[in-house]
């Protein structure tokens, strides 16, 4: 069995008031934390990778290809493999992002 706890995950910086602590994962999927400071925008970007982010806590404006919308604590949101997509944090807090296949780039 392979088990992540959370107390041991290391918490990566990734600069502009965000961070990433890598949960479960295998090569089919993977769960990410990503944590916000207020304000914090993760830019439009696309990968291959099919991604489902739900809200822990916080508010954020998520944007799907020419789609925006707000999202609270208990909303997802799914992003289809290739949509360009991004964020920005309205009010500090916590995604649970979940990729198929894992993304491998966020391993080393």
């Amino acid at each position: 069995m392979d088990v992540t706890r959370h107390s041991e995950a290391p918490v990566i910086e990734l600069g502009g008031g965000m961070t990433r602590r890598i949960l479960a994962h295998n090569p089919q999927l993977m769960a990410v934390e990503v944590g916000f400071e207020t304000g914090a925008v993760g830019s439009v970007h696309t990968h291959p990778h099919t991604q489902v982010s739900y809200v822990l806590s916080g508010r954020y404006r998520y944007t799907v290809g020419s789609e925006e919308t707000e999202l609270k604590p208990g909303d997802s949101v799914a992003v289809p493999s290739g949509a360009p997509h991004g964020v920005r944090c309205l009010e500090a807090g916590v995604l649970l992002d979940v990729f198929t296949p894992a993304r491998e780039d966020f391993l080393g």
